[in-house]
C-alpha cells in the first residue's frame, strides 16, 4: 500500500530532488576565504595601497571573528556535555560515510538514480542536512555538535537545553510517509543511549529530536503530519521531538535571494 502511495502522490524524479542554484555554496569556504584575504592583504601592504590594505584587513577580521564563534559554540557545547557525565566523542569519518550512503542508498532507489548521479545526490544531501542543522539552531538559540556519537551511538547532531541532551537524527522525506523500520532504527538508537546514561548515573533528562527534511506539495505534507502519530512512536524510551523542514524553504532561507 505505501508503494502505491509514493507512485501516485510524489514526483520521484532526481531533477525534482536537485536544489536548483546549490552549487555557490561550496564556493563559500571559510578557510580560502581567509586564505585570499591574507594574501590581499599582505599583497596590498607590499604595494603601498593603504585603502585596499584597510579593507581586506576587515574583512579578514570579519572571517576569523565568524571562525571563531563557531568554534566558541563546539567548546562551549563540549563542555555542557561534559559537565554533565555524558561520554561523547566526535563521529569517525567512516561512521559518518556509512551513514550517508545509507540515507543516499534509500533515495536513490526512490528516485531511480543511476551510478552517474549518486555523487550529485549525495552533494545535495549534505547541504541540505547542514541547511536543516542551521534551522535547528536559529530556532533553538543554543550551539549544536555536529556528528558526534553519544555513548558510542552516532547521531547527526546533538544539542543541550538546560538539563535535556537532546539527539537529533536527520532524514530527507520524499513521500508523506516514514518507514516504520527506519523509526525502529532510531528508537533502539536512543534506548542504547538511555541505558547508558542510567547505568553512567547521568542526571540529564534524555529526548531524541526528528528533523525530517521534506520536499512535498501542500497535500502531501499535510498526510504526512497526519501518519506521525503518537502510535508509530508507542515504544519510545524518551520524549520524541519532531521537526519537519521544507527543502525549497531552507534554501531561500539560507542560500538564494
Amino acid at each position: 500500500m505505501s508503494a502505491l502511495l509514493v507512485d501516485k502522490r510524489v514526483e520521484n524524479t532526481f531533477e525534482v530532488f536537485r536544489a536548483p542554484r546549490l552549487a555557490g555554496i561550496w564556493l563559500v569556504i571559510a578557510g580560502a576565504a581567509a586564505g585570499g584575504l591574507l594574501l590581499l592583504l599582505i599583497l596590498s601592504l607590499a604595494a603601498g595601497s593603504w585603502l585596499m590594505a584597510a579593507v581586506s584587513a576587515l574583512a579578514l577580521a570579519a572571517s576569523l571573528s565568524v571562525a571563531g564563534r563557531l568554534i566558541a559554540d563546539r567548546g562551549r557545547s563540549s563542555a555542557a556535555l561534559s559537565e554533565k557525565g555524558v561520554r561523547w566523542a566526535s563521529a569517525l569519518p567512516d561512521v559518518q560515510k556509512e551513514g550517508l550512503n545509507v540515507e543516499v542508498g534509500q533515495l536513490a532507489t526512490i528516485l531511480n538514480v543511476g551510478p552517474d548521479q549518486i555523487n550529485d545526490l549525495q552533494s545535495t544531501y549534505v547541504v541540505a542536512e547542514d541547511l536543516a542543522l542551521r534551522e535547528i539552531q536559529n530556532q533553538e538559540s543554543v550551539p549544536l555538535m555536529r556528528h558526534v556519537t553519544i555513548g558510542g551511538i552516532p547521531f547527526n547532531a546533538v544539542l543541550i537545553r538546560k538539563n535535556v541532551v537532546s539527539c537529533i537524527d536527520v532524514s530527507f522525506i520524499l513521500a508523506p510517509d516514514i518507514r516504520q523500520d527506519k523509526v525502529d532504527a532510531m528508537l533502539r538508537k536512543i534506548a542504547v543511549v538511555k541505558r547508558g546514561f542510567q547505568q553512567q548515573g547521568v542526571s540529564a533528562k534524555l529526548s531524541l529530536m526528528l528533523v525530517l527534511i521534506t520536499q512535498l506539495s501542500v497535500e502531501d505534507d499535510a498526510l504526512l503530519r497526519q501518519r506521525l502519530n503518537k502510535q508509530l512512536f508507542e515504544d519510545t524510551p524518551v520524549d520524541v521531538d519532531i521537526r519537519l523542514l521544507d527543502f525549497e524553504t531552507l534554501q531561500r532561507i539560507y542560500v538564494t535571494d
